[in-house]
């Protein structure tokens, strides 16, 4: 994952959608993103606006993103089956080739 200030936690997030919640790599990369920087939590607009409401009810600073948190492209090698799974960010242009 890319993303300037993103790219730690956007690894994070793409790892831990896989290898915690059993997500595909497309799913994982595909899932919802929100960040947070100088206190102002940062939420993509696929997040529900009920889920924002209520961080900001718990007393949160938000705030809806105009732009895309980070983009990638990720391969899972999958070595009991011998294939490699693919996954490409649709925020972002690029594709995910192995062999």
């Amino acid at each position: 994952v890319m993303g300037g200030q993103y790219q730690p936690v956007g690894h994070s997030h793409v790892l831990q959608n896989i290898f915690d919640f059993g997500m595909s790599v497309q799913e994982a990369i595909d899932f919802p993103r929100a960040f947070i920087l100088e206190n102002d939590y940062q939420f993509e607009k696929s997040i529900p606006e009920d889920i924002l409401l209520d961080l900001k009810s718990r007393g949160h600073q938000i705030s809806y993103s105009d732009h895309a948190h980070g983009g990638g492209q990720a391969i899972l090698i999958d070595r009991k089956n011998g294939v490699l799974i693919g996954g490409s960010d649709p925020r972002k242009d690029g594709c995910a080739i192995g062999y």
